[in-house]
């Protein structure tokens, strides 16, 4: 009965250079992780940011809200708190603080015991001419396995 849900931010790779990856969990409400159960999510526009505490948010993290849900349904683009231990958080922190890398949100999935995690990244910003060369790259393995195909047929 359970489907497996895995919401991707394929701009992320786009963008930015993934330094390193951590799975974190996520502090939702009742008809947040009903949402996301249904597969409604989005974390395209999203990005990572410590506040005054020293603790983690998603920040434009979009999840619609629960249809089935009355008054007590949330607000779709709310900052959420990441779980994560104070030795990762700490580590982040100095990261960010000293090198002027972001975090961003890789994916958001559900896990095996039915908990929301979201995969994010210690991310480097890519240049514009970096964005190309991706482009480029990614075009010729497609030509090349069109030709591999072709080949073997």
């Amino acid at each position: 009965m359970q489907q497996n849900i895995n919401i991707k931010n394929k701009r992320a790779r786009f963008d930015y250079e993934i330094l390193d990856t951590y799975t974190a969990g996520i502090v939702l409400g009742g008809t947040e992780i009903k949402s996301i159960r249904l597969g409604k999510a989005n974390i395209s526009q999203s990005f990572c940011e410590f506040n005054d505490k020293g603790e983690l948010f998603a920040i434009n993290m979009q999840i619609d809200e629960y249809s089935h849900g009355s008054y007590y349904n949330h607000k779709p683009k709310a900052e959420r708190k990441l779980l994560l231990n104070k030795r990762e958080l700490k580590k982040l922190l100095k990261e960010v603080t000293t090198s002027g890398l972001t975090i961003v949100p890789l994916n958001l999935f559900i896990n095996d015991r039915g908990l929301a995690k979201v995969n994010i990244g210690l991310a480097k910003g890519k240049k514009l001419y970096d964005k190309r060369e991706t482009i480029k790259d990614r075009d010729n393995k497609r030509n090349l396995s069109r030709i591999k195909k072709s080949f073997n047929n």
